[in-house]
């Protein structure tokens, strides 16, 4: 290998910083600072670029929500992410929006769960993969109280209705009802829940 040049350090320290700046100390006091006016907390880190979408109004974080050690937020260029109030998002928990995610208050994804309303394109042979951007069904919304199990993937265009839980490892790639119980890849509903009567 020669010597670095000057064009190549250039692109490293460009990259460096994105890569780095949410660890850069007075970056992640902003953040933190951002999280507490929401009363919102995040253990570290907090990946992605959840800082400027604060700044830039794209990322609306609800009061008591909690993110665990590796979430991450992004929204590349103009993505949009509402997060409602007492949201748990536990470790390594990705958001990725292109356009549009919403989840609801009170919803909890466990472990590795990926909630996006993008899917990488594939079909141009003339480009690498990386290169070939994303295709959109449209947002990706969970409604009020949400479960999802370990590692569930929620793919573009798809609702979750209210008080649904989905299973571990499943791929939910078309809506599932309001109060339903589903798994799989892709997911299917297996049953509705059977509520308890208040108070009872």
């Amino acid at each position: 290998m020669g010597a670095l040049s000057a064009q190549d350090a250039r692109l490293w320290w460009v990259k460096w910083r994105w890569y780095q700046r949410s660890a850069l100390p007075w970056n992640r006091l902003a953040l933190h600072r951002e999280l507490a006016r929401r009363r919102a907390f995040a253990k570290w880190p907090l990946n992605g670029e959840p800082l400027e979408l604060l700044r830039e109004g794209r990322l609306e974080i609800g009061e008591g929500t909690l993110f665990e050690r590796d979430v991450w937020l992004t929204g590349g260029e103009h993505g949009r992410i509402r997060i409602g109030a007492g949201v748990f998002l536990n470790q390594g928990v990705m958001v990725a929006a292109t356009d549009l995610v919403e989840i609801g208050d009170h919803c909890m994804a466990a472990n590795g769960c990926m909630i996006t309303d993008a899917n990488h394109r594939f079909d141009d042979p003339a480009k690498p993969v990386t290169w070939q951007g994303f295709t959109s069904k449209g947002p990706t919304r969970l409604e009020d109280n949400v479960w999802l199990g370990a590692h569930v993937v929620v793919t573009s265009g798809v609702t979750i209705g209210a008080r649904a839980v989905i299973g571990a490892n499943s791929v939910v790639t078309t809506d599932i009802p309001a109060g339903a119980i589903a798994a799989g890849a892709p997911a299917k509903v297996l049953r509705q829940i059977a509520f308890a009567a208040p108070g009872g």
